[in-house]
């Protein structure tokens, strides 16, 4: 009996939303006063979806977060390699990972196996998108940023300057991990 208002099924509840003149009356003279021939004016269904927005929200941040990483390393290109080197204009491994993220707004630890260690999100070498650090050798001494496409940017080691490689089975046998930043 929805006579003159709108009916609206949020998952599976039918509500009933009266019009102006029904909202003053009490339910039963409402419904006592309503002819049963009348037809229904407008019926529309609204179905209610419940998603976590957080969790969404937190992952399209975490998004944007990486795409400014990586945009930051790859400007890095052609900084020469040193030892401890955090940037600007030099870099080590975990300096340049460091310093990318940090450019992105996510402070990490300083050195590749503190990172490794301090970020909750770890991935697989199948698992890994752009932004994301991956890890080589045991030990984890060694960490580039995943550039995305099978694309790493890394400053490989003394006298070599940063540069983006195409990760080959070498990298692939040599991974020993990855991880997430800014979840």
């Amino acid at each position: 009996m929805t006579t003159g208002g709108l009916a609206v099924t949020i998952t599976g509840t039918s509500l009933l939303a009266a019009g102006p003149a029904a909202a003053a009356q009490p339910r039963e003279a409402t419904l006592a006063a309503a002819p049963a021939a009348k037809p229904v004016a407008a019926v529309q269904t609204l179905t209610v979806v419940k998603t976590s927005s957080k969790k969404q929200s937190r992952a399209a941040e975490q998004k944007k977060r990486a795409a400014k990483a990586v945009k930051y390393a790859s400007k890095q290109i052609g900084d020469p390699y040193r030892y401890g080197g955090t940037g600007p204009g030099s870099w080590d491994c975990s300096g340049l990972a460091g310093g990318a993220w940090r450019k992105a707004g996510v402070k990490l630890p300083r050195t590749s196996q503190q990172i490794y260690r301090s970020v909750k999100k770890k991935v697989s070498w199948k698992g890994a998108v752009k932004g994301d650090l991956l890890f080589f050798y045991s030990g984890r001494t060694h960490v580039g940023v995943y550039a995305g496409h099978g694309y790493m940017i890394h400053a490989p080691s003394s006298g070599k300057k940063v540069k983006k490689i195409k990760l080959n089975s070498y990298y692939k046998r040599n991974f020993s991990g990855g991880v997430r930043p800014g979840l």
